[in-house]
């Protein structure tokens, strides 16, 4: 069975969506896979907030920009950094190939940001800056009301409409090159396990590789592991887009070795159990140690580097221990979202029999942190500077000694949200080979597209699906017809 269109997008969160509402109301007959049933489409946007790093509606946020700078790679050589200044198409081969952050992505990125929060309000899309489980930020932020699930109801609603056509329960599996080699179609399996072909220019939507064990023990080492999805969307997303483009030459982006972690409580089910109170308390390890300064800086500016040290701990598991204490922080039970309880205890001798630690190692761990805080003015919702001394690690912030019972701990163990390693795109979302050209057909958006290196963006992430969902799709309606060469093949 073959079945032709002007746009197939693979993936249905807010990128795939995006792309498939712009390009329907420019005119194009649009498909969209979905591996998920129905009641769970929208891979992991239907389970986040979908904070967005913004001031307002018409601003991003202050540090945009100098924060994606910070972090566009490793070691780059300058004067290919310095050439990045020119359009892409002035470019050397080298650089447009290059895989790093391009800053003509994070300018476009910034630039169609608030145009595209407009238009999602054409579909009944507010926007607010309401409490999060952020209690204290060194950025700003908005979210959609209703956060991710928000987007995709308003956008899946906007798309078939628009009469977008959907097939769920569908795997992508290999590209379709034509006779000039450009991309004109998907080989698809549904959920009866027939395959068949869908033709027209193909959109990558389908997020990273966070639900494929097999391409994180690859790409992330031993650490995976221990590794599992934030939440329930991110385990159809196996990597089969990022595979599909580099068979047929696309170009990597993004750092393949890292990905966005987040603390999370292991022994919870639920989306996104997020153990954020850890600043206020200490973190041991199995053998009842402290590994990390746990307050160096806002939570919402450590949380992912401790996650990820977390995950090279023993068991890839750490615990947070406070004391009675932590009702002195205003609200930090927004900063918990697990359906578990806390693990509680009256001394750290019984606590450390119900964390399975040794008692006289965790006993000696709190006496020294005692012993090294210093008198200060707490103060739990700014960095307050009441630290430690002589101490290793050191603890910089909120450093109050734990002796006050009942004591209070979680397990933490290291989330992946969505994986860095994507395909190198321009700004137009076009897919790049080796060479930094175009493939014609290709698009790519979401988490498929590679754009982090270092520490993540914050608040960012669907955003960038927004914005180059949006601008593919009006792309794809102007390079309607532009495919050529009558025969067909499936990329090996």
């Amino acid at each position: 069975m073959t079945d032709r269109f002007d746009l197939v997008v693979v993936g249905c969160g807010v990128a795939g969506l995006s792309t498939a509402v712009s390009a329907s109301e420019s005119g194009l007959s649009v498909a969209v896979i979905e591996r998920a049933p129905f009641e769970e489409r929208g891979g992991n946007t239907r389970w986040t907030e979908a904070l967005m790093r913004m001031k307002n509606e018409e601003q991003v946020a202050d540090d945009f920009e100098e924060h994606f700078s910070a972090n566009s790679g490793f070691n780059l050589d300058p004067s290919l950094v310095q050439e990045a200044i020119l359009p892409n198409e002035s470019r050397s081969q080298i650089v447009r190939g290059l895989s790093f952050t391009d800053p003509e992505l994070i300018f476009t990125l910034a630039d169609k940001a608030p145009e595209s929060l407009a238009w999602l309000k054409k579909f009944g899309i507010k926007f607010s800056d309401m409490p999060t489980y952020l209690i204290t930020q060194s950025t700003t932020r908005i979210m959609p009301v209703g956060g991710g699930l928000a987007l995709v109801e308003a956008l899946g609603k906007a798309a078939e409409d628009n009469g977008v056509k959907f097939f769920y329960e569908t795997t992508a599996n290999k590209l379709i090159l034509n006779d000039s080699g450009e991309v004109s179609g998907v080989e698809v399996t549904d959920g009866q396990g027939t395959r068949k072909k869908l033709h027209g220019h193909v959109m990558l939507a389908c997020g990273g590789f966070e639900g494929n064990q097999e391409m994180q023990a690859h790409y992330l080492g031993n650490r995976s592991r221990f590794i599992r999805p934030v939440a329930r969307g991110g385990y159809y997303n196996k990597g089969e887009g990022i595979r599909m483009a580099l068979a047929v030459g696309a170009a990597p982006c993004g750092d393949f070795s890292e990905y966005h972690a987040e603390p999370i409580d292991p022994r919870s089910g639920v989306s996104e159990p997020i153990v954020f109170v850890f600043p206020y308390g200490i973190l041991v390890d199995k053998n009842g140690e402290r590994f990390i300064d746990e307050a160096s800086n806002t939570v919402d500016a450590v949380y992912e580097q401790v996650a990820r040290d977390i995950s090279e701990m023993p068991g890839g598991v750490a615990y947070c221990i406070c004391d009675s204490k932590l009702d002195l922080v205003p609200n930090w039970q927004r900063t918990v979202r697990s359906d578990q309880p806390p693990i509680v205890a009256d001394s750290l001798e019984e606590l450390a029999g119900k964390l399975g630690i040794r008692a006289e190692n965790l006993k000696a761990t709190v006496e020294k942190f005692n012993s090294c805080t210093r008198p200060g003015e707490f103060k739990p919702l700014v960095k307050d500077g009441v630290s430690t001394v002589n101490l290793d690690p050191p603890k910089s912030n909120w450093a109050l000694a734990l002796d006050k019972p009942p004591y209070r701990a979680w397990p933490i163990s290291s989330a992946n949200c969505f994986t860095f390693g994507g395909l190198r795109c321009n700004s137009k979302a076009q897919v790049l080979d080796a060479d930094g050209k175009p493939i014609r057909g290709l698009y790519a958006a979401g988490e498929t597209m590679g754009l982090y290196y270092g520490r993540y963006t914050g608040a960012t992430s669907a955003l960038r699906g927004l914005v180059f969902g949006k601008i593919a799709g009006k792309h794809a309606a102007e390079s309607k017809g532009e495919l050529v060469g009558e025969g067909e093949h499936a990329a090996a």
